[in-house]
């Protein structure tokens, strides 16, 4: 007798991804971070465990703090390609939810919420194959009004020649950013321009975390092995490598929500996927 078998697709639960940045992370962020900086001596005499990083550590970094068009305030950060150029993430300026109305840049400076060069716009330009729910092409421009560089305040290369075809699995790579350094401590005094060492994995290894659909070959992801990761309030900062200098490789773009310290992976912008469209841009 015969039987017949019917076989079901085999459904696969991937981990999700935030694609509602603004509510669910980075206001919260922007006010921790505004309380904390308020409330601490940044000479480094009354924290305990260790002293901020010093300013000029990452000349590259900048920070944003983002007026939304609902009046409330978010955070993320951005990497500054030239005197009047930056590149961040796409979701900083636009989520599924929230729309950006405003972002200062903040160049030079340990804080977020005060001090260093600090240059307001609302000239964004947001990659035209961006999606909000997949955070595909995660990338934006920023457009800012003449800087000077100092020796706190510096461009970072984009890929060229050779790294352009490096997919740098196994490299060591670094993350920089004003977020918070993990899920339990909130902000502390290491949150200050904190930067953590990660390595590079395969999309294929990422994507058996955050499936297909959000792993593309533009995308670039980073172990979490070790609770090592970016975290919440990073969002469009550099993920870098020191080849011959420091070069822009990645921006941040996602992570899991159970958080940094969950041991997953966390996403990235590839940008040599996106070396052309920037540089026309610059």
């Amino acid at each position: 007798m015969l039987r017949l078998v019917i076989l079901l697709p085999l459904v696969l639960a991937y981990e999700p991804i935030i694609s509602n940045y603004h509510e669910e992370v980075g206001i919260k962020e922007a006010e921790k971070i505004r309380a904390y900086e308020e409330a601490v001596d940044f000479d480094g005499g009354r924290i305990v465990g260790g002293t901020p990083a010093a300013v000029g550590t990452y000349p590259h970094l900048g920070g944003l703090v983002i007026i939304l068009t609902n009046g409330a305030t978010s955070v993320c950060g951005s990497s500054l390609l030239s005197n009047t150029k930056l590149v961040t993430a796409a979701h900083c300026w636009r989520d599924s939810r929230n729309q950006a109305r405003q972002f200062t840049v903040v160049l030079g400076s340990a804080r977020l919420f005060s001090g260093g060069q600090r240059i307001t716009t609302s000239n964004v330009q947001v990659h035209a194959g961006y999606n909000t729910n997949t955070l595909n092409n995660d990338v934006a421009m920023i457009t800012i009004s003449w800087v000077a560089f100092t020796n706190i305040i510096q461009s970072i290369s984009l890929p060229s020649g050779a790294l352009l075809s490096n997919n740098f699995v196994g490299s060591r790579v670094q993350a920089a950013g004003y977020g918070k350094t993990s899920d339990a401590a909130g902000i502390s005094n290491n949150q200050v321009q904190s930067h953590v060492t990660l390595q590079v994995i395969t999309n294929a290894a990422c994507q058996q975390t955050f499936g297909s659909s959000i792993v593309i070959g533009s995308t670039l992801c980073t172990s979490g092995a070790g609770g090592m990761s970016t975290c919440s309030g990073d969002s469009g900062g550099p993920l870098s490598i020191n080849s011959g200098g420091r070069v822009l490789v990645g921006i941040t773009s996602f992570g899991s929500p159970r958080g940094c310290q969950a041991g997953l992976p966390a996403g990235f912008a590839r940008v040599t996927s996106f070396v052309d469209w920037i540089r026309s841009r610059l």
